[in-house]
C-alpha cells in the first residue's frame, strides 16, 4: 500500500478552511466522500486511474491548536498500490494535492512539514 503524509499549517479563519480544503480537493480529481468537521475524505475519481491505484486522501484538522489566525493540518494519501517505483499514481496525486495546497490563494502556508 503506497501511503504519503505532511502537515501543514495556514494562515485563514477555522470556519472557511473545510470550504477551502473541498475546493482544493474537488481541483485535483477528488470528490468528497466523508466529512465530520474536524475529519475530511475525498477519493480520486474512478475514470482517472485503474481501481487499485485510486487515491484516498485524509485531512485531519487539528482543532485543539486552531487560533483565530492559524489553523495546522494533517494530509494522508494512499492507495492499494503497492509502492514499486519512486514516481508511482499515488506520489503523483499526492504531489497533485500538496502543491495545490501550498499555491492555494485564499490562505497564506505558514509551515509544512513533509512525513
Amino acid at each position: 500500500m503506497a501511503r504519503y503524509t505532511c502537515t501543514f499549517s495556514v494562515a485563514i479563519p477555522l470556519e472557511r478552511l473545510e470550504g477551502s480544503l473541498v475546493e482544493i480537493l474537488e481541483s485535483c480529481y477528488m470528490e468528497l466522500i466523508y466529512d465530520t468537521g474536524e475529519y475530511l475524505m475525498a477519493r480520486e475519481l474512478p475514470d482517472r486511474a485503474p481501481f487499485p491505484k485510486l487515491v484516498t486522501a485524509e485531512v485531519l484538522i487539528d482543532r485543539s491548536t486552531a487560533t483565530p489566525e492559524q489553523v495546522q493540518m494533517h494530509l494522508v494519501m494512499k492507495n492499494e498500490e503497492l509502492p514499486l517505483q519512486t514516481d508511482n499514481h499515488c506520489r503523483q496525486m499526492f504531489d497533485l494535492v500538496q502543491q495545490a495546497l501550498v499555491e492555494y490563494s485564499q490562505w497564506q502556508l505558514l509551515d509544512k512539514v513533509a512525513g
